[in-house]
C-alpha cells in the first residue's frame, strides 16, 4: 500500500484502528514510523530520543484510539503530534537548564563547594532516580517538575484525583531523596538538591 492510498483512505483506516484492528495499526506503523522518526530527529538532533518519541506516540495512539478524534488527515495528525511532543521536550530541557543555571548564579556559596564533576554526579544520580521511578509516578513527576504542569491539570489529563497526583509527587521525592542518601550526595548538597527538586 502506497502513501497516496493511505492518505486517500484515512477515514476508513482510522475507523479500522478505532475498532482495534491490529493489522491496520501495523500497516500504519510500517508506513509512517521511519519518516516520523526522521521528522522528530530534525527537532531533537538525537536519533534515539526521536525513536522514543515516535514509539510513545504509537503506543498512545493505540491505547487511546477510542478517545482520539482526528479533524485533519491521519498523516497530518501524526506529524502534528510528533512536532508537539518534540517541542515539549525542547521546552522541558530548556526550563531544566535555565533552572539549574539559576541555582548556581544565585547560590555561589554552594557552587564553590561543588566542582563540575560532583555536580554532574549529582545530576546523574537524580536523573537515574527519576528514570527508575514506577511508571505512573515517573510520568506525573516529569510532567510537574520538568514540564511545569500544575497538579490539577495533570489530574485532569490523566483522569486522576488531584490528591493522587500530590501523593505520587511526594512518593517520587521520597524515593529520589533515599537514592541520593544511599549515594552519599544528599546531605553534602542539601541546598542544591532542594533547588533541583523544587
Amino acid at each position: 500500500m502506497t502513501d497516496n492510498n493511505i492518505v486517500q483512505d484515512d477515514v476508513v483506516f482510522f475507523n479500522r484502528l478505532k475498532k482495534g484492528d491490529e493489522e491496520a495499526f501495523k500497516q500504519l506503523f510500517d508506513i509512517y514510523y521511519r519518516q516520523l522518526v526522521a521528522y522528530a530527529n530534525k527537532f531533537l538532533a538525537d536519533l534515539d530520543l526521536a525513536r522514543s518519541v515516535v514509539q510513545d506516540l504509537f503506543v498512545m495512539l493505540y491505547e487511546k484510539r477510542d478517545e482520539i478524534n482526528i479533524h485533519t488527515s491521519f498523516k497530518s495528525h501524526l506529524y502534528q503530534s510528533v512536532r508537539n511532543r518534540c517541542l515539549n521536550i525542547i521546552k522541558r530541557d530548556k526550563m531544566k537548564q535555565e533552572h539549574h543555571q539559576h541555582i548556581f548564579e544565585t547560590n555561589t556559596d554552594y557552587s564553590e563547594q561543588f566542582d563540575n564533576l560532583e555536580y554532574t554526579e549529582l545530576e546523574n544520580c537524580i536523573s537515574n532516580a527519576v528514570e527508575n521511578l514506577p511508571a505512573q509516578c515517573k510520568k506525573i513527576f516529569k510532567m510537574n517538575r520538568y514540564e511545569g504542569i500544575g497538579n490539577q491539570k495533570i489530574a485532569d489529563e490523566l483522569n486522576l484525583s488531584k490528591r493522587t497526583v500530590e501523593t505520587q509527587i511526594s512518593k517520587a521525592l521520597k524515593i529520589i531523596k533515599n537514592d541520593l542518601i544511599k549515594a552519599g550526595l544528599f546531605m553534602g548538597a542539601f541546598q542544591i538538591v532542594i533547588f533541583l527538586l523544587i
